[in-house]
C-alpha cells in the first residue's frame, strides 16, 4: 500500500504577493482552513498515511499548523470550547504523521521532490503541489483512485485535464500513442514536455499537479539537469522514466482549481464557501447581492 505523499511548500508565492510577503501562500484561507489543509486532507483520504512537507525556513508556520499550541489548547479548555478545541487537536488523524524537510534554494519542483528521497527511499509515493485543489467527483476521490491503478497496473500515474491549447504554456503537457483516456481511466504516456509553445504542444492536455511514482524516479532526478526556467523539472525526470517503465495519464473526473493565482483562490474561495455546511447561506446571498448591483 502506497503511504507516502510529498507535498513542496517551499516556493515563495510571488504569483500571490503581497499577501504571500509574510504569510506562506499554502497558510492562506480557503474558508475557514488553510489551502494546506484541504491537501493534506485529500491525502488522507486517498490513504496516505505520512506526509512529507519539502519546506523553506521561512515558512515554519505550516509545519506549526499540523502541531498542536498547548497556549491555545489551554485556553479554549479553560473557556469551555470543547468542540472548537477537539477540532484544532484532530486537524490530522492520530494514524497521520507530518514531517518536513528542508529545499535550501528554490531550484526547482525536480529538485524539491528529491530533497525528500532520504524518507522515500525505493517505495512508490505521491506527489501533491499544494497551488492545486480538487474537488471530488461523484466517481469518487481521483487520488484514490490513481493509487489503486498504481498497485494494479505497476505503471506511474499523471493526472491531466484538457485546457486551452493557448494555455498550453503554463503547464506540462503530454503526448500519447493513443486516444485520450476517458474520465476516470488511464492510458500509457508516450512523452511530456514543460510549458511548451502552443505551435510546438504535443496535446491540450496539462499534468494537475498529482503523481503516483516509483521511488526509481529520485535516481533519475539526481542527474536531471536543469530545463524550463533554468530549473529541475519533474516532468523531465518523468520523461526519461517513460523510456523505462511504463507511465500512464489519468483523466480526472473531479474539478480543479489553482490556487496559486489570484483569480484561481477567489474563484476557489467562492465555490467552496458555496458547499460550506454552515456559511453557504451567507455566500449565497452576498453573491446575490452582488449580481443585483
Amino acid at each position: 500500500m502506497i503511504s507516502k505523499a510529498v507535498i513542496p511548500v517551499a516556493g515563495l508565492g510571488t504569483r500571490m504577493l503581497p499577501a504571500s510577503k509574510s504569510i506562506p501562500k499554502e497558510m492562506l484561507p480557503i474558508v475557514d482552513r488553510p489551502i494546506i489543509h484541504w491537501v493534506v486532507e485529500e491525502a488522507v483520504q486517498a490513504g496516505i498515511t505520512e506526509i512529507i512537507l519539502v519546506n523553506h525556513a521561512a515558512k515554519g508556520a505550516i509545519e506549526d499548523y499540523f502541531d498542536i499550541n498547548a497556549e491555545l489548547d489551554a485556553q479554549l479548555q479553560t473557556k469551555g470550547k470543547e468542540s472548537l478545541r477537539q477540532s484544532l487537536r484532530n486537524v490530522i488523524p492520530e494514524n497521520v504523521s507530518v514531517i518536513s524537510v528542508r529545499q535550501r534554494e528554490p531550484l526547482g519542483l525536480g529538485h524539491a521532490v528529491l530533497q525528500a528521497a532520504p524518507v522515500i527511499g525505493g517505495e512508490p509515493f505521491v506527489v501533491m503541489l499544494p497551488d492545486v485543489l480538487l474537488e471530488a467527483a461523484d466517481e469518487g476521490i481521483d487520488l484514490g483512485a490513481m493509487i489503486e491503478r498504481y498497485q494494479s497496473s505497476g505503471a506511474a500515474q499523471v493526472m491531466v485535464e484538457p485546457v486551452p491549447m493557448d494555455r498550453v504554456d503554463q503547464y506540462g503537457v503530454i503526448s500519447l500513442a493513443s486516444p485520450a483516456p476517458a474520465r476516470g481511466e488511464s492510458c500509457v504516456m508516450a512523452g511530456v514536455v514543460e510549458k511548451p509553445r502552443p505551435e510546438e504542444a504535443p496535446s491540450n492536455l496539462s499534468v494537475v499537479g498529482r503523481y503516483v511514482l516509483p521511488g526509481s524516479i529520485m535516481a533519475l532526478l539526481k542527474t536531471t539537469r536543469p530545463g524550463a526556467g533554468g530549473e529541475i523539472q519533474l516532468t523531465d525526470a518523468i520523461a526519461e522514466l517513460i523510456g523505462q517503465a511504463p507511465v500512464e495519464a489519468y483523466a480526472m473526473t473531479g474539478k480543479t482549481f489553482d490556487c496559486g493565482n489570484k483569480s484561481g483562490y477567489l474563484e476557489a474561495f467562492i465555490h467552496f464557501a458555496l458547499r460550506h455546511p454552515e456559511l453557504a447561506g451567507v455566500a449565497r446571498d452576498i453573491v446575490e447581492r452582488h449580481r443585483a448591483h
